[in-house]
């Protein structure tokens, strides 16, 4: 078994859609970013890849190729099931916590559980998101943005 984490964070954007999970939540900014900036996805993405003793997500997918520019998130972390497998890994869990002052989350969790469920082909019980308040401190609690952190654990 082996484990990996992953951290990712965003600024928001009037001129964005907000994409976490895979899901289109309601809200008046989204994230800004090469891709659907999806800071849930990037952060299991990237704890899937340090798992498995590979580089992170930029260096697999970079901002500098345009193929990439407003990818859905879920198509990258579809990708990076691609290299687990070819090296012999699967996902055992994956536990993730969003950091945002707003919106509220709660109610999109199940869809966002059933998204990456299916892009990583795993049951949506091997899939931990919870979402919680800076309590107003620092930039995300002045509402500038949204982070994530995730732990993964593989199987060879």
């Amino acid at each position: 078994m082996r484990c990996g984490i992953g951290y990712d964070v965003h600024p928001f954007s009037w001129e964005r859609k907000l994409i976490l999970g895979g899901v289109r939540i309601p809200y008046e900014k989204g994230l800004a970013g090469h891709s659907d900036a999806d800071v849930l996805v990037h952060s299991i993405a990237d704890a899937l890849l340090g798992a498995c003793g590979e580089r992170d997500l930029g260096y697999h997918f970079p901002d500098t190729e345009s193929k990439y520019k407003g990818i859905c998130s879920l198509s990258l972390l579809e990708k990076v099931y691609e290299i687990l497998k070819n090296k012999g890994a699967s996902v055992i869990n994956v536990d993730s916590t969003l950091i945002a002052q707003d919106p509220v989350l709660s109610s999109y969790i199940p869809q966002m559980k059933s998204n990456i469920a299916k892009a990583l082909k795993i049951k949506t019980e091997q899939i931990g998101i919870k979402a919680t308040s800076p309590e107003g401190l620092g930039n995300l609690g002045e509402k500038k943005g949204i982070a994530c952190l995730a732990i993964a654990s593989i199987t060879k």
